[in-house]
């Protein structure tokens, strides 16, 4: 089901009195938001009554944020627009400690924000996270829509087109061009209508109650441990497996974190600060002076020219085996597919089977595959069935993996058809 316009500009009867030639657009440029665009909240006091007001209004909340990704250090939001009612709130996060004054007044609200997954490190760090939400990029996944950006689903269903020429900006400017704030706040003020919009397909295609339960879950996942992501972030710099040696990952994971150290300190991107190829290359070249490091490039640059004495003492500390970093590390998931045929052929015959049933399901629901079940989920299911095998033993399984009930309910008879020919 599409609710996109036309593709063909519509033309007005003779009986208006317009020109034969006028016509309407297909699509509507949005280039203002709905209500004067608010004065940034800045001050203890402003964002008090900011909260007050939340609190004392009804409906859902739109919420957005804007970051700094690939300029500043980390993934703080530089700015959080909000909408309830007929309101517009723009957020200065940097001028406070947290907005948990902002997350209590909207304890109960639903929120609606587009890609919740993406936003929702950075209000984790203000103290912000909803009880309940609406996602209305994933609801427009599961409706079908072939684009789901915010622009493309606006468009589809509203009519309208966003534009989308700062969202790469560098949000920690301060103070924030108009133009720049003008285009925050567009993209709360549509989410509304938008959430009533896909609201309205999902029901008329039986996944509303799909929707509201991944929306439930998403609510559900606790905060990401950023220090736990960290630990073995070093391993997916670009050119790793270039490396042969303990001493060369060594070199490089110090390398890594005396970079991340440094862009915290300096507030500023790690990459933008040194790049993967230089901190690989200096890890397979081991070079023990600092005239040998600079001699690399990307080290001789004027954030790092009074750095290199770091990168030396991480080298050296590398190649005498000080803590040296595992060549490999345990592996959690399953091996590469490959290696099933001759470990367990059997899962891959069972891997085999659902991937065609789940790719059924994802072709008559009109829903990615990847929402239907994560492939993830099906490989550590096929790779490691329960055992003994029982209906009420895969169900468990399924639970166990997080599958929500709506998914369980599409896909568990056929699974179970499945597991149970090829483990009796």
């Amino acid at each position: 089901m599409s609710l996109s316009p036309s593709t063909e500009p519509i033309k007005l009867p003779p009986m208006l009195g317009l020109p034969a030639d006028f016509t309407v657009p297909d699509v509507i440029p949005l280039t203002t938001p709905s209500v004067p665009v608010p004065s940034i909240i800045n001050t203890e006091r402003a964002l008090e009554r900011a909260a007050e007001s939340l609190r004392a209004a009804s409906g859902p909340v739109a919420v957005d944020t804007e970051r700094a990704q690939g300029i500043q250090y980390g993934i703080r939001a530089f700015l959080v627009q909000l909408k309830r009612e007929d309101k517009l709130y723009l957020i200065d996060p940097e001028a406070f400690s947290d907005l948990r004054i902002i997350n209590d007044a909207l304890a109960d609200a639903e929120w609606i924000i587009h890609a919740a997954t993406q936003d929702f490190p950075s209000l984790d760090l203000l103290g912000m996270r909803p009880r309940l939400l609406f996602d209305t990029e994933l609801g427009a996944r599961l409706a079908g829509l072939e684009r789901v950006n915010l622009g493309a689903v606006v468009e589809e269903l509203l009519g309208y087109k966003l534009e989308k020429k700062h969202s790469q900006e560098d949000w920690s400017q301060r103070p924030l061009p108009e133009s720049w704030l003008n285009y925050a706040c567009l993209d709360v003020d549509v989410l509304a209508d938008l959430r009533d919009a896909l609201e309205e397909v999902l029901e008329d295609q039986g996944k509303l109650e799909y929707a509201r339960q991944e929306f439930a879950y998403l609510c559900s996942l606790p905060p990401a441990d950023p220090a736990a992501k960290k630990a073995e972030r070093w391993r997916k710099a670009k050119g790793r497996n270039t490396l042969r040696s303990v001493p060369q990952l060594t070199a490089l994971r110090n390398l890594w974190f005396e970079r991340d150290k440094l862009a915290q300190k300096k507030d500023i991107d790690s990459k933008a600060l040194l790049s993967d190829a230089a901190l690989v290359e200096a890890a397979q070249k081991m070079p023990r002076n600092v005239p040998a490091i600079m001699a690399i490039p990307g080290f001789r640059t004027r954030l790092l020219k009074r750095e290199g004495p770091r990168w030396v003492r991480a080298i050296v500390s590398a190649s005498r085996g000080e803590d040296p970093a595992p060549y490999t590390i345990p592996a959690t998931a399953p091996p590469p597919l490959k290696a099933w045929e001759t470990k367990r052929p059997i899962s891959l015959e069972i891997l085999s089977e659902v991937r065609k049933i789940v790719q059924r399901e994802s072709e008559r629901l009109n829903i990615p595959a990847q929402n239907i079940i994560s492939a993830d989920c099906i490989r550590r299911l096929c790779w490691d069935p329960p055992e003994p095998y029982s209906q009420e033993a895969l169900l468990e399984a399924l639970r166990s993996h997080d599958v929500r009930p709506w998914q369980i309910e599409i896909l568990a008879p056929d699974l179970h058809e499945v597991f149970q020919r090829h483990l009796g």
